[in-house]
């Protein structure tokens, strides 16, 4: 039996897997759990399970595999949870800052009982097409019949923006740019719109291989991209279908504040 906690953020949820004393899932078998348990009819049900240990250099150390058993560099929604479960288990003080060792680098995080909220830097966007990467820099490129600006907040983002995004049929667009020939390695896809405060944006990711209620590294790609090419500010409000994110920026760097809930622990049989 494997203990485990279910946690979300807005709506992103993973199945967290404490490590910090014990190896609890052998490595050749960490693929092939999260497919298992990931399974929303068969399993626990997550867009990803999250491995949690002491981090090597680092405080903490995240390891991420989505359903399909493919392991992914970083998410800001997984970092949030991360915050919470760690402070929540007393690895970690409310509202001391600590560092999460994760496949894109060192990430600060923090949790605020007070609000409920975390606090993750995200590092800095980039648009170079080495680093997204792509075969070439896509800033208003017409891929797959829709206008896209490609980003790196961790992962590979790709963003359009669109009028009426709750019409837009994710799970019918989204594939073909997910896989256009610009993305050696493909690239998670978020429609966006300008809303009154903010942009409200619907993400399809790959590796979970549909639209998910949130994707953290998405809302700061939206935010990334809304401040080169709209003006936005270094305050920017995100409106996902799981809840409002907010990114800010410090002399470049992203920084990603939400929610996160432990929702219930368990065993696996």
């Amino acid at each position: 039996m494997t203990a485990f906690t279910k946690a979300h953020g807005n709506g992103n949820d993973f199945v967290i897997v404490d490590e910090w004393n014990a190896n609890r899932v052998d490595e050749d078998e960490k693929a092939s759990f999260a497919e298992r348990y990931c399974d929303r009819r068969r399993g626990v049900g997550g867009d990803g399970v999250v491995f949690v240990s002491e981090g090597d250099d680092a405080d903490a150390r995240m390891r991420l595999y989505q359903p399909d058993g493919d392991t992914v560099e970083m998410c800001g929604n997984a970092l949030r949870c991360i915050a919470r479960f760690c402070v929540e288990r007393g690895y970690f003080e409310d509202g001391e800052a600590f560092d999460v060792e994760t496949g894109a680098g060192r990430r600060e995080v923090v949790w605020n009982a007070d609000d409920e909220t975390a606090r993750v830097e995200m590092g800095v966007p980039s648009f170079d097409a080495e680093d997204v990467p792509a075969h070439s820099e896509v800033i208003e490129e017409e891929v797959a019949g829709r206008t896209v600006t490609a980003v790196n907040t961790g992962v590979p983002h790709a963003v359009i923006f669109a009028d009426n995004v709750g019409t837009v049929n994710v799970e019918d667009e989204a594939p073909r740019l997910r896989h256009a020939d610009v993305f050696p390695d493909g690239a998670n896809v978020n429609f966006a719109e300008e809303a009154d405060d903010g942009y409200t944006v619907r993400t399809f990711e790959r590796g979970v291989e549909g639209e998910t209620l949130a994707c953290g590294t998405g809302a700061v790609g939206v935010a990334a991209v809304a401040r080169r090419l709209h003006g936005a500010g270094d305050e920017v409000k995100v409106e996902t279908r799981g809840g409002e994110l907010v990114v800010g920026f410090d002399d470049g760097v992203a920084y990603l504040r939400g929610d996160a809930e432990l929702v219930y622990e368990g065993e696996t049989l």
